[in-house]
Parts: structure tokens; C-alpha cells; sequence
């Protein structure tokens, strides 16, 4: 069975933050896979499907972003998936906002959201899909403002392609393995 969990925090207020970009990704593949992610499992919600014959489970930990593991691990665990086949889908401040980056393991690179999973996952020897939103575009503006904050009206208008690249790269993930998605993807 293959694993994908979008990050985000829980709740309407956090909706629409660029640091919520996981879980709208994971709607997105939700509603591609047609799968409704609404059962409540192990702090998160889940969905589980099939995607050219393979077996998915979607996964939106409902814990905050920075104990995302505190979900994650039992999720994984409940599920006896290696963890080579679990996907983690994130936002990341070190790219452009609508790149997206592709990797077969690493570290959390200052995500605290990818600190707790790995933490409890034991290892970081699991493929991830980081989404860039960008970095704050005056001084005045902290990370944490940045990422907390809503999309710009430039960025809303791109969104639907950004997302529609994600589920691209998910679906070439599952069926081609990482090392061709991170060809197609980890371009420019």
C-alpha cells in the first residue's frame, strides 16, 4: 500500500495559508482518485482507494504541522507500508512559489512538520513532494507571517495549475517510481 499525507494545520482558519498547500494538494488528489478523505483514523482524516491497481491511502494528519508526526507514525504503522512507499507532500519557503521539488529521502531542512515525521517514522528514507510558496517579499514580514498568511491574488491564479502539477507528479510517482517523476519535475 502507498501512503500520501499532505500537511497542514487542521481547522477553517487555517484553510486558505500557504503552509495548508499539503492539504490542498491532497483534495486535489482526493478528488482525481475520487476517494473521500473523511474517515477519522490515528489524529487524521484518511481515504483509502486504488490508482492503477495499486492501493493508496490518503492521509491529512490533524495534529499541527509541527507534531504531523504524532499522527503519521501510527498511520504507518496501522498500514505496515515500507517507508519508501510513503509520499509526504509539503510546502517549502527555499522555492519559488509553483516549484515543486521531488526527492527520494533527505532531511527536514528546517520543516518542523518533516522534523516530527521523521522523528517518528525512525528514518528519512521516504520520497517527498515539497511545494515552494516563496519567501516573504519585504524584510518587515517574518517566515512565520509568510507562511501563516493567505496567497497573494497573483498566486490564487496559479494555484490550479500548481496543484494539477502536483497530482501530474503523484501519478508518475506511483505508476514510473520516483526517479522518473524527479526527471519530468526537478526542472529549472
Amino acid at each position: 500500500m502507498h501512503i500520501i499525507i499532505g500537511l497542514g494545520n487542521p481547522g477553517k482558519k487555517y484553510r486558505d495559508q500557504r503552509h495548508n498547500i499539503g492539504f490542498a494538494a491532497l483534495d486535489r488528489l482526493a478528488e482525481n482518485f475520487d476517494i473521500s478523505v473523511e474517515q477519522k483514523k490515528r489524529n487524521a482524516l484518511i481515504g483509502k482507494g486504488v490508482f492503477e491497481g495499486q492501493e493508496i491511502l490518503l492521509v491529512k494528519p490533524q495534529t499541527y504541522m509541527n507534531r504531523s508526526g504524532d499522527s503519521v507514525g501510527p498511520i504507518a504503522r496501522y498500514a505496515n507500508t515500507s517507508l519508501n512507499k510513503i509520499l509526504v507532500i509539503y510546502d517549502e519557503m527555499d522555492l519559488p512559489f509553483g516549484r515543486i521539488r521531488i526527492r527520494d529521502k533527505g532531511s527536514a531542512g528546517g520543516h518542523n512538520g518533516m522534523r516530527s515525521i521523521i522523528s517518528a517514522l525512525g528514518g528519512s528514507e521516504f520520497p517527498r513532494l515539497r511545494i515552494g510558496i516563496g519567501r516573504p517579499e519585504t524584510d518587515n514580514r517574518t517566515a512565520i507571517d509568510h507562511v501563516l498568511g493567505a496567497f497573494s491574488s497573483e498566486e490564487k491564479t496559479q494555484l490550479e495549475d500548481l496543484l494539477n502539477r502536483v497530482v501530474g507528479a503523484t501519478k508518475i510517482i506511483l505508476t514510473n517510481g520516483i526517479s522518473e517523476a524527479m526527471n519530468s519535475y526537478n526542472v529549472g
